[in-house]
Formats: C-alpha cells, structure tokens, sequence
C-alpha cells in the first residue's frame, strides 16, 4: 500500500512540476538576457487562462484554435511591456527595472479586476471532457490531464532547448546575454532578440496556464501569483538563467511539495510555505543553484 502511494505521489508531483517548470522558463529566459526578475510573469499567465477562457467559452472557439490565439496574444502582452516598461530602462540601475516589474504586476492584476471581475470563473467548459478521463496502472489512479501536462511539458521542453543552443537565434541569445553593448556593436538588433524572447517565455505562461486550469479549473485575476512565486523559486533552485536548471527545478519542488504533503498529511496546510523555505534556503546555501554560474558583480 505504501509503494502504491509512494508512486501516486510521484506521479502527482511530476504533474505538479512540470507546469512550474514550464512558467520558470520563461523567468530564466527573461533573466538569462536581461538580468531582469519579469514579476509581471506570473500575471501573464493568468491573462492566457482568460483569453482561452473568453475565445471557448464566449466566443465559441474551438479549444485549439483558442490555444493558438492566447498564445499569440499572450506574446504581444509579453512585446509589449517590455517595449513599454522595460526597453526605457535598459540603461538604468537594476533597481529601477525591479521597481518597475512589481508596478507592471500590479498594474496587470488590477487591470484584471476591473475588466474580468474579480469572481472566479470555472474551467469546465472550456478544456475537452477526454481531460477528466482517469486511467489505471494497476491500483494508480493516473489522470489523463496529468499524462497530457508531461507529454506537453516534455516536447515544449525539448523545443525550447533546440531553440537556445541548436539555432542562430539561440546563439544571438546566449550571445546578447553574455555582453549586450559588444553585441549591438557586432550588428545584431538587441531589442529585437529582447522582444522575441519576451513573446516566447510569455507564450510558454499562456500554455501553462491552460494546463494549470485544466488541472485546476477555476480562474480568477490573482490565479498566477502563487505559480509565479514558486516558478520563480524553481528557477532559482535550478539556476536562473539555466533552461535545463528551470526544468530540473521545477520538477524538484513538484516533487517536494507533493512528497511532503502525501506523507505528513497533517503539515498540508503549509505546503506553500515551503517554496519559500527552499527559496531561503537556495539563497543562503548556493545562491547560483544547482545548474547556475557563479557571477563578479560589479560595484
């Protein structure tokens, strides 16, 4: 009995790690070019939940074809608030660019209030039923969403890593992240790597976000704070900056999290805290993570 619950809860905490996973790449992306925590990440996310939401459920979209065009708009919110709130700053003290990041997360959620509303909007009917079916590997019980979410998770994963260190552009990447005054000066359009990369960590928000709702289906304007959080802490464990760092620890604390709650059920109602523990405890014992580099910071 204790295997099959061992096992259950790994399955879960893959499940669970996987989506953290998937919202951390698109914080280390960010960050691995512009040394910039985008807070505004977690927010992102939850605007992909409702525009998949309102293209289903309102417009009577096809749910796949909603997909295609949250992601879309997804990275032009992305685009956009880099053009708007960040590109300005490129030339600023660091400190201006986080202040900033925390004002467009606010700005967002509010925004999210007064347009939305603030009551919470169920899920149902806008993923496919076949969603909920539950399968059986012998007395695991295996949701079919949690088999879809690795299956997702795992080929955006592999895309993602082709992109960054298999193509040019990946290179101009890792390129303008290593020096961006050199690189500007070598012809290559900096703000427009920026851009791109933007539009793509917030199209990868916009599929997680679909997969978290699908997995837990109600959404409201303040859905991404707590997945933003710990996807971040995920990016730290593994090493922001680190594409493979982000996955490993997303999964890392799906794991954690799932494990410890599985077998001290009675700590349960503080299994959020402990994403923040792990961060804590990150930042005091290896600041650079477990696939992250060891920076001069320059004073």
């Amino acid at each position: 009995m204790k295997t099959e619950l061992f096992f259950q809860n790994i399955i879960n905490g893959l499940s669970l790690g996987s989506l953290y996973a998937l919202i951390a790449v698109g914080y280390t992306m960010v960050y691995g070019i512009l040394r910039l925590i985008n807070f505004a990440h977690g927010d992102i996310f939850m605007l992909g939940a409702y525009f998949i939401f309102y293209f289903t459920a309102v417009l009577k979209l096809n749910v796949f074809i909603s997909i295609v065009m949250g992601i879309v708009g997804c990275g032009i919110v992305g685009v956009m608030i880099d053009r708007i709130a960040y590109r300005p700053l490129r030339n600023a003290p660091r400190v201006s660019s986080l202040i900033t990041a925390i004002g467009v997360s606010f700005f967002i959620e509010s925004f999210g209030t007064v347009v939305f509303s603030g009551i919470p909007k169920s899920y149902r009917e806008v993923y496919p039923l076949f969603f909920e079916k539950i399968l059986f590997i012998g007395k695991i019980r295996v949701n079919m969403v949690s088999v879809i979410t690795l299956v997702s998770v795992c080929i955006i994963f592999f895309s993602v890593w082709l992109l960054v260190y298999k193509t040019r552009f990946g290179i101009a990447m890792r390129a303008v992240s290593t020096d961006i005054s050199t690189v500007s000066l070598m012809g290559i359009n900096v703000d427009r790597i920026i851009g791109t990369t933007f539009f793509i960590g917030s199209a990868l928000a916009c599929i997680g976000a679909f997969l978290w709702a699908s997995r837990y289906p109600q959404i409201n304007p303040y859905m991404g704070f707590t997945p933003g959080i710990k996807a971040f802490t995920a990016a730290v464990l593994g090493g922001i900056g680190s594409v493979t760092g982000a996955a490993v620890g997303g999964l890392l604390l799906g794991l954690i999290e799932v494990l410890i709650v599985g077998f001290f059920p009675w700590i349960s109602g503080f299994k959020d805290a402990f994403a923040f523990l792990i961060l804590i405890l990150i930042l005091s014992f290896k600041p650079a993570g477990l696939f992250g580099r060891k920076e001069i910071v320059k004073v």
